[in-house]
């Protein structure tokens, strides 16, 4: 089972305006190909259809972590991507609806995630088509999916650093920062049990592709507090196990800053989540939703 906390992962500032096209470049994070969906379910549908679980019990325990974790990347660049439609306040407040409020939308690169999603993040790509379980695999063997869980991260890595790219906006920017820095650890923890099962050093195949995170400068912080050493459980007392693969002794990948790899019980301090505020011009929350706010209120009071 999952336990959620109202919190993001990672701290992400507040765009100082709209920027849908933005937006819609870091959908690719989220439902491209190697996007945080493709990450998220392939994992997760791996932990849920791992076979000897308690034989294998590392393996399966750094799968399932790493599947929460996921869950949490989702959550990231779903909001990010959200903060990046929406901007700061209403725009539009009191402005008649028969002057085309929005008449600059129909020009933006995504005009659906707007027109059917009110700007919000949907899993779908940059280009507005739609993520789909072909982009999963959950082969049984545990050498073929870590396997194919490598080459994943290294191929988010690849798209997180083309998207970044694109954009100078920080809000899409920190989103990409943060990513990278944890991608580049589960791609390394992936490595490191291909390494143990087979003996083939294929952490020495990192980074790839091959970008020195000392030069991302959205990359630093985390850096500096020893994200790119840590791995977190996700859980209060379980998936303790895969130390034996992440820590024991290994140590950050040589370029990092250095450190010996550990397991974190429990998850990242994390970070608030933006409010986004309501444009009722859009409908969202609705158009008068004066009285939703009301009820919203009372019922508040009522469970303090």
């Amino acid at each position: 089972m999952f336990l959620r906390v109202d919190k993001l992962q990672a701290e992400l500032p507040v765009p100082e305006a709209p920027n849908p096209n933005a937006a819609a470049a870091l959908q690719e994070l989220l439902g491209g190909k190697y996007g945080e969906m493709s990450t998220l379910n392939n994992y997760m549908f791996q932990s849920f259809n791992f076979r000897s679980k308690s034989k294998l019990r590392p393996f399966y325990s750094l799968v399932a972590a790493i599947t929460a974790e996921e869950l949490g990347h989702v959550e990231l660049v779903s909001n990010g991507v959200a903060m990046l439609n929406n901007g700061p306040g209403d725009p539009t407040e009191g402005v008649d609806l028969s002057e085309a409020p929005f008449e600059d939308m129909q020009d933006i690169r995504l005009a659906a995630s707007f027109l059917s999603g009110a700007g919000g993040a949907m899993p779908m790509n940059s280009n507005g088509v739609s993520w789909n379980m072909d982009f999963v695999t959950s082969s049984g063997n545990v050498i073929m999916d870590l396997l194919h869980n490598f080459h994943l991260e290294c191929g988010a890595r690849l798209h997180k650093m083309r998207v970044y790219e694109t954009m100078t906006e920080p809000t899409g920017r920190e989103v990409c920062g943060y990513l990278l820095v944890r991608g580049s650890v589960h791609a390394h923890a992936y490595a490191l049990a291909i390494k143990k099962l087979t003996g083939v050093e294929i952490e020495k195949m990192l980074p790839t592709p091959n970008i020195n995170l000392d030069n991302i400068p959205e990359c630093q912080k985390y850096l500096a507090e020893g994200s790119h050493r840590r791995l977190y459980t996700f859980s209060p007392k379980d998936y303790v196990e895969m130390a034996g693969i992440w820590g024991n002794g290994e140590m950050a990948l040589p370029g990092d800053p250095t450190g010996e790899l550990e397991v974190v019980e429990g998850m990242p301090d994390g970070a608030k989540i933006a409010e986004l505020e309501g444009t009722p011009s859009a409908f969202a929350p609705d158009y008068a939703p004066e009285e939703f706010y009301e009820i919203a209120s009372k019922l508040y009071k009522k469970s303090r």
